[in-house]
């Protein structure tokens, strides 16, 4: 028996595996008793029995007991199981518990069967080792202490397996969740078959309001957030995988073909059931998420490229809209692309110091006279060209690049309001565009109020101009709150771009702004008989009864301007009176129309002053947008 103990022993420290240790168990155990035969049937928790080894049986006989369920009169095996303690049956043909089985050993002339439970620590039965006897008889008690000894021999062996699942079960799934982590996420990329086309798809999703709950109820009802979703997402998604693949990322490989048949459908389904409340750590809250989508084809024919494509689409769908599905498509990879150089470029702006304020004048339409500024942001390239925001607006997809921008843009015009005073210069206000990026990475009124009293600027002088997308397409109080908070300080607000995002009229009774800015897209078409007229019209008639201020965007002609004004539109800007000039070019319009005040003070801008173009780089195509009669896009 010592020889046994030591090889067996060795098996099982050399990492042998769990097969071939019970096979030769039961080997070694056949070659000390002579004529019988041996076999070792692991036990589940459902209480199932699994062949796992038995060298001198037909597999005949394993395939019938693959699968049964243990019981007080099943056999001898599953009778030990059941009962957790050792079952003789010493003439199996006569035995009613051997009466289903019997016919399965025909020919091998074995008479009896003797059966020992596995046992572990807690109580559970782990295997049943059984010894056949070609006599009708029970054990001698050599023979049973050499099967409680191999009996031993097996719990070791199955422990060490156990262990090997479970650290390989922690390796691979999720605490959190219970789904499985990026590791399997990867293995099951590796071994899926990609020599069909259309035969299975890719979905990566991610949980657009982890951060803002984290942020706002903490990260226990965040946790709670992560559960309520994987659990929504692996009902929708059954029998396919869900994968939790770290923070807010999931993902889901789909083989099903009712799945795969429409994946908008399939995407659909996975919004609807995530759209309704959790308690999340006492909170009601409700999973929202946007949904990436790649299928493998002939143009992404691995796994790895179905991965990136599915990335691109995901990262496609948070930039357009978060809470939406996008699938990909080939122009995706290449938009990306573009919008990766845009960011590489700013980032490199930033740092070096090549972002500048220029200003736009906003005048009384009937006068001229300048009744303030909008701030729009530009880029020096490093040969000193200027290239206007329209050319490297997808850097703003990053939220850390917007930010900077922001922070960046703010204390400039801070600084320039401050040498504005210092010579003298009138001015009412300076308008600065501000993105959805700026509200969501810290407190927006901390970081303009703490700038402005650094430079010592006047914070009543700023408007804080916000885009329709950004004020209206979130669904948490984190905007509204910030901008009530800056208009407490003094801050007028602007609703920017009104007419091309999420707003309606019924928003203007909703939202605390000061003005209204008409979109240019309005404002172009101010000719009789286009529905522009009758929109602006009324737009003009309701915000100035709400008591809001109304500015027009875009202003290119004479014609427009004497319309809007003839509608009850008092103020505007566009190329019609300037275009965006640098601080000093500003400087001196303020310095020449002050000296230029008629009788009743009115400071006045000259229509289509039209000042040096700055000097450009021939590699930026999209500079040409500076010389068109069209509103650059501003920050």
């Amino acid at each position: 028996m010592l020889l046994i103990q030591n090889k067996i022993l060795g098996m099982i420290a050399d990492g042998e595996p769990l097969e071939q240790t019970a096979r030769q168990i039961c080997v070694n155990l056949e070659e000390t008793l002579p004529g019988v035969a041996s076999s070792i049937l692991t036990v589940d928790r459902a209480g199932l029995m699994h062949p796992l080894a038995g060298p001198s049986l037909p597999a005949s006989y394993s395939a019938a007991i693959e699968g049964l369920m243990i019981g007080p009169e099943v056999g001898s095996c599953g009778t030990a199981a059941y009962r957790r303690e050792p079952v003789v049956i010493d003439d199996i043909v006569h035995d009613p518990r051997f009466a289903r089985f019997i016919h399965l050993l025909d020919g091998l002339d074995l008479q009896a069967c003797w059966s020992f439970p596995v046992i572990d620590a807690t109580g559970r039965v782990m295997a049943v080792l059984a010894v056949y006897a070609p006599q009708a008889r029970g054990p001698s008690q050599e023979e049973r202490e050499l099967a409680l000894a191999c009996v031993d021999l097996c719990g070791t062996a199955l422990r060490r397996q156990e262990r090997i699942i479970d650290r390989e079960r922690r390796a691979t799934i999720d605490a959190l969740t219970g789904l499985p982590n990026r590791l399997a996420f990867n293995a099951a990329l590796a071994n899926i078959a990609c020599d069909e086309p259309g035969s299975w798809a890719l979905f990566v999703l991610d949980l657009d309001n982890l951060k803002v709950v984290n942020d706002t109820f903490g990260h226990l009802a965040g946790d709670d957030l992560i559960r309520a979703a994987a659990r929504r997402l692996s009902q929708a998604m059954a029998p396919d995988l869900a994968f939790r693949l770290g923070g807010d990322e999931f993902a889901v490989i789909i083989q099903s073909a009712s799945f795969l048949a429409d994946l908008d459908d399939t995407a659909q389904n996975i919004f609807r059931l995530l759209d309704s409340p959790a308690i999340c750590h006492g909170h009601s809250l409700v999973p929202q998420a946007t949904i990436g989508a790649a299928v493998l084809s002939h143009a992404q024919a691995s796994a790895i490229a179905v991965n990136e494509a599915a990335d691109f689409a995901l990262y496609h769908a948070k930039e357009t809209g978060r809470g939406g599905f996008v699938r990909y498509w080939p122009g995706i990879g290449t938009r990306i692309a573009h919008r990766r150089d845009a960011i590489r470029d700013v980032a490199e702006a930033l740092a070096e110091d090549r972002i500048e304020a220029h200003y736009q004048p906003v005048v009384r339409l009937d006068t001229g006279e300048i009744i303030g500024l909008e701030a729009l942001c530009r880029m020096r390239t490093p040969d000193g060209g200027i290239v206007s925001a329209h050319a490297f607006q997808d850097a703003t997809a990053d939220a850390r690049v917007a930010a900077e921008l922001t922070r960046q843009m703010v204390d400039s015009v801070a600084r320039d309001m401050v040498w504005w005073r210092a010579l003298g210069l009138p001015f009412q206000h300076v308008g600065i565009n501000v993105t959805t990026a700026d509200f969501y990475t810290g407190s927006l009124a901390t970081k303009l109020t703490e700038a402005f009293e650094r430079a010592g600027a006047p914070l009543d002088h700023l408007v804080l101009e916000v885009t329709e997308d950004v004020y209206l397409g979130r669904r948490d109080q984190v905007v509204p709150r910030e901008i009530a908070a800056l208009r407490k300080a003094g801050v007028k607000v602007a609703l920017d771009d009104f007419g091309t995002g999420y707003a309606s009229l019924t928003h203007l009774l909703q939202v605390p702004v000061d003005i209204i800015k008409i979109d240019q897209a309005f404002v172009a078409r101010l000719r009789p008989g286009d529905p522009s007229l009758v929109i602006v019209d009324g737009l003009i008639d309701i915000v100035r009864r709400l008591g809001m201020e109304v500015i027009a965007e875009g202003i290119e002609t004479g014609a427009q301007a004497r319309q809007l004004w003839t509608m009850g539109c008092k103020f505007g800007q566009g190329f019609a009176y300037s275009r965006a000039i640098d601080r000093e070019a500003i400087a001196a319009m303020l310095r020449d129309h002050a000296e230029e005040e008629d009788e009743n003070g009115v400071l006045r801008c000259a229509r289509h002053h039209d000042p040096e173009p700055p000097r450009r780089r021939a590699s930026l195509p999209l500079q040409a947008v500076e010389e068109t009669p069209q509103r650059a896009v501003s920050f």
